[in-house]
């Protein structure tokens, strides 16, 4: 069977400048109810920055190098350039983000930072649970930061750096006691290798048992293992891929039902529609239909 490939080239983003400050190099981002921009929902991209976010409140989805994350109140995410970000969720977001460049770490206040737990992130993490304490020593952090950046001047940068140097020590300590210094075990490698998998096919294999035949697998040990790693079964991790592609296709191109369906590798739009319904609740037509006319 053939199929149509309509991945958009991933685009990668620069951080924007900052006015208020005039920093090329720092930005501070504060969310208060927002809805997320339509430019970029839906389509994978790289920033080539770092990007630490506290969450206060949100009820959407993002992928980090197409592993998902539920966004979860308390709770603070953090990216590092190159790696492959989707923002799924539609829905309003509190949050305080800060984005940092490469140059800022080359700054000689900042060289150390560089060699924290929390930039090196040698176990591939993106999501720290912060307990009552651990938010109200955030929260101040970030409102003395916010505030600071309504202070141009000569101790601006000064304050500035010293402020973020708190805030990733801090996150840094929070990081090795919730990444525990063991290897990754063999498990935990196949789960990333089957996600990786996923990632290469999920256009025209749908089902667990070819992704099993990939990896020298049955069926039945892949689908134990991928459960126990992740906490839910291994079909659901290739309908969630399929879903978030459906959606980026559905809102982004102008291509029929039946071409989005042919190019997923089903075989009837009727299939795909009842997979998408059963999936999300709403037929494509329906979602296609919903999220354009609230980014009218």
């Amino acid at each position: 069977m053939q199929v149509y490939n309509t991945s958009l080239q991933i685009p990668t983003y620069s951080l924007e400048p900052d006015e208020l400050m005039g920093s090329k190099q720092l930005r501070i981002y504060d969310y208060d109810g927002s809805m997320p921009g339509r430019s970029d929902l839906l389509v994978p991209h790289r920033k080539d920055y770092y990007l630490l976010v506290f969450i206060r409140q949100a009820e959407s989805r993002q992928w980090i190098d197409m592993v998902p994350y539920t966004l979860k109140a308390n709770t603070f995410y953090f990216t590092a350039p190159g790696q492959i970000i989707v923002k799924e969720g539609i829905n309003q977001l509190w949050s305080t983000g800060i984005a940092f460049t490469d140059e800022f770490l080359a700054l000689q206040e900042n060289a150390s930072l560089r060699k924290l737990p929390l930039i090196q992130n040698p176990y591939n993490g993106h999501e720290l649970q912060l307990k009552d304490t651990d938010v109200r020593f955030v929260e101040d952090l970030l409102t003395k930061i916010c505030l600071e950046t309504q202070q141009p001047g000569d101790f601006q940068q000064r304050m500035m750096s010293a402020y973020i140097t708190v805030l990733l020590t801090y996150m840094s300590r929070l990081y090795t006691e919730q990444f525990t210094g063991e290897e990754p075990s063999a498990d935990k490698l196949l789960l990333r290798q089957f996600q990786a998998k996923i990632e290469e096919n999920f256009w025209y294999r749908h089902e667990v048992a070819q992704y099993a035949s990939m990896l020298h697998l049955s069926a039945g040990h892949l689908s134990e293992i991928v459960k126990r790693q992740s906490g839910k079964p291994a079909i659901k991790h290739i309908h969630e891929r399929l879903v978030l592609e459906a959606r980026r296709l559905l809102f982004h191109t102008q291509h029929s039902l039946k071409e989005i369906a042919f190019s997923l590798g089903f075989a009837e739009a009727s299939y795909f529609t009842r997979f998408f319904k059963r999936e999300t609740g709403q037929t494509p037509a329906d979602y296609r239909a919903t999220i354009r006319k609230m980014y009218q």
